[in-house]
């Protein structure tokens, strides 16, 4: 997409569906190329079983309220 320093100002909407079109938009001021806005790549999203912490913990033999509750119990006992 072609756009000039105006049309910044009073077609930002069209400019931003061009953008989220992953369409680069050049910028011209008085018919001169003065820069190009890329897109930013869309955000890929995770599967929660991709997550490197998701089966940390398979293995563990205890409960679940076991380990919840070590995890959070004061760290310091007597203070």
């Amino acid at each position: 997409m072609k756009a000039s320093i105006v049309d910044l100002r009073y077609k930002t909407k069209e400019i931003l569906k061009a953008l989220e079109a992953c369409e680069p938009v050049s910028i011209y001021y008085h018919g001169k190329l003065k820069g190009t806005i890329i897109p930013h790549p869309p955000e890929k999203k995770m599967r929660i079983q991709d997550h490197p912490f998701f089966g940390m913990r398979r293995n563990d033999e205890r409960s679940v309220k076991e380990v919840m509750r070590e995890l959070r119990k004061p760290r310091y006992h007597d203070l």
